[in-house]
């Protein structure tokens, strides 16, 4: 699907948001199959379906807002930390000037200096100072005009609007009052030029420390962009050559130096080393890199030299897929961030009708002086009740939350994932490739001694080995874990192997084919009852014994006969037990779901501490028994690494791939292990957990905030304290209730990950 990524560096509140997801919502009835999603924290919006990067542009502009394609994440993301510092220096110069004409015009009025107009030499200076202030409201308020009459072109209001509704009335007032003092009674010749200085200035400082933590919160994004290389060594003709990363093609040898970073992924050619690949999947030790094995860009070389060929290009290795993954969950949003939205495309018109008719009340029934009153309550109302809070509430802590994943070699596709996986009460693993390594190997072999193959030959060993040749042979064509087993034996073995005559995978059992005339058919018990084989009983002793050792027997018949047992064993992770202990003790329900025979996949189970196994299924019988724990009312996560794990990974509420594991299992995950450590399922859980505690404080903040914020504004206390809310402190509360967000949802940056006490 054709996905572009757009930068809209003047979207700044909920409002925006929910506009230009309202404009693609309304191309979508015209041109179907396009999404789009805004992510408000890092002003991008990624579209994806049928459409070419100017009809994108042209319906972002269509609501009021300019954007520009993403094209070099790494140059994009560069580009924006240097634009954010400039804005940020900026909204600083800007907030020291309003506080410094605002606070010594409200130190004055506090020490009892007058504010009133009447009289020619006070109507003289406060003259000078509404042109000062005027002065000030169109070099630090700028930006807030420029937003709002953007949006009235495109008839709708945003933040912007509020913000300029409220400082300018304030200060229109004082200026007529200043002008026409007579036109007023003495009791409401007040100015209040500190007011429109003052906001500005608060609203200005808020922002800056806003954009501050903004930064912190990408801070995972902008260190996996910061792993891309930008030059590499290329091997030519004519010697090594330093070559821009855009300018090397598939194929291209690279050389990487003791200390370098891999440029691209590709596959190594010569030479060996050690790799630190932490900076991706989290693993802390080096993998040590030899002839055919692979390299992922953006990991480190340790002492050694390589010369590996690029098997990716820029935008195709897996550093950039992983990069674009995080990007796309940070911008996902979760059903009550999209109830959020809905409302704040509402909010500013509601609040502006609300700011309009309270201050009728108080000009039309108010206490004197009315007028006075009614403008504070307009400029009050108005201020607070800027929805920016609640629009960053969700997307700021998907994104730290996402980012603190990627950290730990986690990659979550969206936020509903994250959800969902807070609300996990079960937990079903695979056994192969999960719980254990994925990398078996053969530990016993024995020949029937009536067999067809024992009796064509005295030497019954030369007999073993020319069946295991012709089981290797066949076994080159499956791509069973079992079957790399058996074919990594025959190589220490140095068998000759050679093409069968046919080849037949049946699912969830085993293989079928002839090799140099014979029939075979390897697999477990389940293939050779199918295929009528006789004496299954022959070896059950010695497959007993492979059971206890946790040994997976591998069943062999030739020409209907069965001929040979060969037992693999997979060694078990070492994180294994650990990990499943820290399920246990956070409450969670922990179940074996295996394709392997009972007794094997118990015997595994007990060595990690699991007491719910269901063994000898097929794939399809695994997603069957994911839908009866659901059934039961179980929220369910599946964890699994092969092909015959995803329906049961797209079935579970929460599919969690191995990163070690099969691509089409990746594909079908809604979590990634990159590492294929288990050590960090609890973990996993744990900041599901925190960050949806985490989003809820945001969200009961934001709500409660403008639930309580406008009708104090608006003056509901008036009638028991006497008092109204100032606009300043209006401006005040405003800048700091988008600051509070964002610092609460950096704490997530740092929450201590504990399955069993995680707070946050």
């Amino acid at each position: 699907m054709n996905s572009i990524t757009l930068y809209v560096p003047t979207m700044n509140c909920a409002s925006c948001v929910a506009k230009i997801e309202r404009a693609f919502s309304a191309l979508e009835q015209r041109k179907s199959a396009i999404n789009a999603r805004v992510n408000l924290a890092d002003k991008q919006v990624i579209v994806e379906g049928e459409i070419d990067v100017e009809l994108a542009i042209e319906t972002i502009a269509s609501v009021g807002y300019a954007s520009e394609q993403i094209h070099d994440v790494k140059r994009a993301a560069q580009v924006k930390a240097k634009e954010e510092a400039c804005e940020y220096r900026t909204r600083i110069i800007q907030s020291l000037l309003g506080l410094g004409l605002g606070i010594p015009m409200m130190i004055w009025g506090l020490l009892g200096g007058e504010m009133m107009v009447n009289s020619p030499a006070q109507q003289l200076g406060w003259g000078v100072m509404g042109a000062i202030t005027l002065l000030l409201l169109v070099t630090t308020g700028g930006h807030f005009y420029k937003g709002m009459w953007r949006s009235l072109k495109v008839g709708s209001a945003n933040m912007d609007t509020l913000i300029v509704l409220g400082t300018s009335s304030a200060w229109l007032y004082s200026m007529v009052v200043v002008l026409l003092p007579d036109a007023f009674p003495p009791s409401a010749r007040h100015v209040y030029f500190e007011a429109s200085a003052m906001i500005l200035g608060l609203i200005n400082l808020g922002h800056a420390l806003e954009l501050r933590a903004k930064g912190k919160t990408s801070e995972a994004v902008q260190r996996l962009v910061g792993l891309q290389s930008t030059t590499a060594t290329k091997i030519t003709d004519t010697g090594d050559i330093e070559v821009e990363i855009a300018d090397i093609k598939l194929g291209d040898r690279l050389r990487l130096k003791p200390g370098g970073r891999v440029a691209l992924d590709g596959e190594v050619i010569e030479g060996s080393s050690t790799i630190n690949e932490s900076m991706l999947t989290g693993e802390p030790l080096p993998v040590n890199k030899v002839t055919g094995d692979l390299l992922s860009a953006g990991t480190v070389n340790g002492n050694g030299t390589i010369i590996y060929q690029v098997t990716a290009g820029l935008r195709d290795t897996r550093l950039a897929k992983i990069i674009e993954l995080v990007q796309q969950a940070q911008t996902s949003k979760l059903p009550i961030g999209r109830l959020t939205d809905k409302i704040s495309a509402y909010f500013v018109p509601a609040v502006v009708l609300i700011a309009m008719i309270a201050s009728s009340i108080w000009y039309l029934s108010g206490p004197a002086p009315q007028l006075s009153h009614a403008l504070i309550v307009l400029t009050s109302v108005l201020i607070i009740a800027c929805p920016c809070a609640l629009g960053l509430a969700t997307p700021m802590s998907i994104m730290v939350s996402v980012g603190r994943a990627a950290q730990m070699g986690v990659l979550i596709k969206n936020g509903e994932a994250l959800q969902l996986a807070s609300k996990v009460t079960c937990v079903v693993l695979d056994k192969t490739g999960t719980i254990t390594q994925g990398k078996p190997s053969v530990t016993d072999m024995m020949i029937a001694p009536k067999s067809e193959a024992a009796s064509e030959v005295d030497d019954k060993g030369l007999a073993l080995l020319q069946l295991f040749t012709r089981v290797a042979s066949l076994e080159r064509y499956s791509e069973h874990p079992l079957a790399s087993a058996v074919l990594e034996e025959a190589k220490v073995r140095d068998l000759v192997l050679f093409e069968p005559d046919s080849f037949t995978n049946v699912q969830g059992k085993g293989i079928l084919g002839v090799v140099d005339r014979r029939s075979l058919a390897v697999g477990n018990r389940s293939l050779m009852e199918r295929e009528g084989v006789s004496d299954l009983d022959k070896f059950d002793a010695e497959i007993s014994q492979f059971s206890a050792q946790a040994k997976t027997p591998v069943y062999i018949a030739e020409n209907g006969q069965l001929s040979m047992i060969v037992a693999t064993t997979d060694p078990i992770k070492a994180d294994a037990k650990a990990a499943m202990t820290a399920l246990l003790k956070s409450g969670k329900r922990v179940v074996l779901l295996s394709g392997d025979n009972i007794h094997t996949a118990k015997a595994v189970a007990t060595q990690v501490g699991i007491k719910e196994v269901i063994a000898d299924v097929l794939p399809e019988q695994k997603q069957a028994h994911i839908i009866a724990l659901q059934a039961e009312g179980e929220v369910v996560a599946m964890v699994g690494d092969g092909i015959n794990d995803a329906p049961a990974l797209v079935s579970a509420d929460v599919g969690i791939a191995m990163g070690d594991g099969t691509q089409v299992a990746i594909e079908s995950a809604d979590l990634t292990f990159l590492s294929g450590r288990l050590s960090v399922l609890a973990d996993t859980f744990s900041l599901a957990r925190v960050s949806m505690r985490n989003i809820k404080q945001n969200l009961f903040g934001a709500f409660i905030y403008n639930s309580l914020g406008i009708p104090i504004a608006a003056g509901v206390l008036f009638p028991f304290t006497g008092l109204l809310l100032s606009p300043v402190i209006a401006g005040g509360a405003m800048a700091l209730s988008s600051l509070t967000v964002v610092t609460n949802a950096n704490r997530l940056r740092y929450v201590r990950l504990n399955s069993t006490t995680a707070k946050v």
